[in-house]
């Protein structure tokens, strides 16, 4: 018998014994069989797979001080007060949505905040609103994360550098830029006025999309509940049997 049916039969007996207290005539509190049967259950999953029990209980995986909704979405702030995406999570996409909320803030050379920026002053903003922190000038800029070969493969979030490097540019995809262009304009988006030739060289910090590498857990046998259906996937999913 494989670990994972040898914990599941391992159950089916708890579930037996559980269904013949509940019909036997009631000598405690109720709290004291609901005890009982949880430790019971926690007997029954360390014997049959010590590992599976702790990871059930592990940080991280569901326990008081370590669960994932204790953690997850805490990012850095941006001006708006939204919380962003932190660095690890953050996507090109990400990067987008953060220079949209810049639109129409006034060109200020040397600016970096919403009260006015240039353009290396909106990428180093944007950046650091996803809590990533980028050089202060385009030359810096122009040497990040990896280079994209031309603007037929560029992906949204990717930066754009062009005139030498004196100027940089976010691309959006759909043959649009955002950028903060000259004095008297605004953070704006415009239809992409490049050619291949026009640009120093396209950078991408981060990836297009998240992916979440997590192997399908196998379905559940008809008939089989919620909390048996959980600890198939809890052993199937990454306990070390």
């Amino acid at each position: 018998m494989s670990p994972v049916g040898e914990v599941l039969a391992r159950i089916q007996d708890i579930r037996t014994t559980l269904q013949q207290l509940q019909q036997a005539p009631t000598t405690g509190p109720t709290s004291a069989t609901s005890a009982a049967s949880a430790g019971a259950f926690a007997q029954a999953l360390s014997s049959a797979s010590p590992a599976a029990a702790a990871t059930a209980g592990a940080p991280g995986a569901g326990a008081p001080g370590g669960s994932p909704a204790a953690t997850a979405g805490a990012g850095a702030t941006g001006a708006s007060g939204r919380v962003l995406p932190t660095a690890g999570d953050a996507t090109g996409a990400d990067v987008v949505a953060a220079a949209e909320r810049y639109l129409g803030v006034p060109y200020v050379f040397g600016g970096e905040d919403a009260s006015g920026m240039d353009c290396s002053g909106l990428v180093q903003r944007v950046f650091a609103d996803l809590g990533i922190e980028v050089p202060r000038v385009v030359p810096d800029q122009a040497r990040l994360g990896t280079e994209v070969a031309s603007l037929a493969e560029a992906r949204p979030g990717d930066l754009v550098v062009s005139r030498g490097t004196g100027h940089i540019a976010i691309w959006l995809g759909d043959g649009k830029l955002l950028h903060a262009p000259r004095p008297g304009k605004d953070v704006q988006i415009v239809d992409n006025y490049l050619k291949d030739s026009d640009v120093t060289t396209i950078r991408r910090l981060l990836p297009p999309e998240r992916t979440v590498a997590a192997a399908a857990a196998p379905a559940a046998p008809a008939g089989t509940d919620l909390a048996t259906a959980a600890l198939q996937r809890l052993l199937s999913g990454g306990a070390a049997l």
